[in-house]
């Protein structure tokens, strides 16, 4: 992937989906509606991997973004009119 921004937005928007469903019962009220109340003892053993998965997905994206920032920096239009100064 050359531009890490979707990562980022895609790591982001995980981490909040999960962390909202981890910490907020949505899942339990959805799942009890449905009548699939028998699966709320299982959320947490797939929600807190999943939102550990998210957040050293997260920290990834931020360090390729910040590695793509600072080698691709140079190409910018800005530093190629102060080279012919």
């Amino acid at each position: 992937m050359k531009n890490p921004k979707a990562l980022l937005r895609v790591s982001v928007i995980g981490t909040v989906l999960v962390a909202l469903c981890c910490f907020t019962p949505i899942l339990v009220i959805l799942l009890g509606t449905v009548g699939l109340a028998a699966l709320t003892c299982y959320l947490d053993v797939v929600l807190l991997p999943a939102l550990a998965f998210f957040i050293g997905l997260t920290f990834y994206a931020m360090w390729r973004k910040k590695q793509y920032d600072a080698c691709c920096h140079n190409d910018s239009p800005h530093s190629r009119n102060s080279s012919h100064e």
